[in-house]
């Protein structure tokens, strides 16, 4: 039988950390809608960021509720790490993975309706995009369904959700760079974000201390590494929009856009179609 909580005291806090973490990750999705909604533009924001970003929240549905709901794909984790140890995801994975799933598709939807100016997706993207979906699906008709390993297959959409979040922050971070502004890129998401993520990371610290090992950092490592991704890339968002690029505003609080705004994924001689 799988182990249960020690102290009802930890598993309180267990469940507080996680259902905080799924707000502040959820409603960091919100300040850049409403940015775009309010600005009737999505200039500034990376199209490849919002692509690697679908597909990585999609890769983590995929594992949070196939391990969560699945009794078969739970027991093959008991086999591989022992009948005493916690399922390492929690409802609040499962939901907050369907929220930013939603959320995600909501502002490639804007994308659409919205002053995009030259912006457009990399070919780039597209092509990790391809290859990590590809490369999933090669493994499910391969290995995964002859041998009935899911749990081996589900690993793989977490480690594609890893890959996803370190690359996802990088085109955002060089336009930021670029650009010299973080204007079009809403530091509230950060804030939000950063906050989930060491959330996060507490609430699996959490379940160690009162389980007494450490198998839910490496039995779910991508929830590990998902929390130290983002961190990472927060704190260095929040340091190009507080301290390298600061907003300029005007006598009347207003910010002051003196930044040129295009091309805005790479240098260009000629003018780019407005397409995705």
């Amino acid at each position: 039988m799988s182990s249960s909580w020690n102290s009802v005291g930890l598993a309180v806090l267990y469940q507080v950390l996680g259902w905080v973490a799924f707000v502040a990750w959820s409603f960091s999705f919100y300040p850049q809608v409403l940015l775009n909604y309010k600005r009737k533009s999505v200039v500034g924001l990376n199209f490849d960021f919002l692509v690697l970003n679908l597909t990585k929240h999609s890769s983590y549905l995929i594992y949070n509720a196939a391990l969560f709901f699945s009794p078969f794909i739970q027991q093959q984790y008991h086999d591989k790490y022992g009948d005493k140890e916690m399922i390492p995801v929690a409802a609040n994975d499962v939901a907050f993975s369907l929220h930013a799933v939603a959320l995600t598709a909501f502002t490639v939807f804007q994308v659409f309706i919205y002053e995009r100016g030259t912006q457009k997706v990399s070919k780039v993207c597209i092509s990790i995009s391809a290859i990590a979906w590809t490369a999933a699906l090669v493994c499910l008709i391969i290995i995964a369904w002859p041998k009935s390993d899911w749990l081996w297959l589900i690993d793989v959409f977490n480690s594609i959700q890893v890959g996803m979040t370190a690359i996802k922050y990088i085109p955002q971070a060089i336009m930021n760079f670029r650009r010299k502004s973080t204007i079009g890129w809403s530091v509230g998401n950060i804030l939000l974000d950063l906050t989930g993520g060491v959330l996060n990371f507490c609430q699996m610290g959490v379940q160690s201390i009162d389980q007494h090992t450490l198998v839910n950092f490496y039995g779910n490592i991508g929830k590990t590494l998902l929390s130290l991704e983002t961190v990472f890339f927060d704190v260095l968002f929040i340091i190009q929009h507080y301290v390298l690029y600061p907003v300029k505003k005007d006598e009347h609080g207003k910010a002051i856009i003196s930044e040129r705004v295009a091309p805005l994924i790479r240098p260009s001689d000629k003018p780019e179609e407005d397409n995705v």
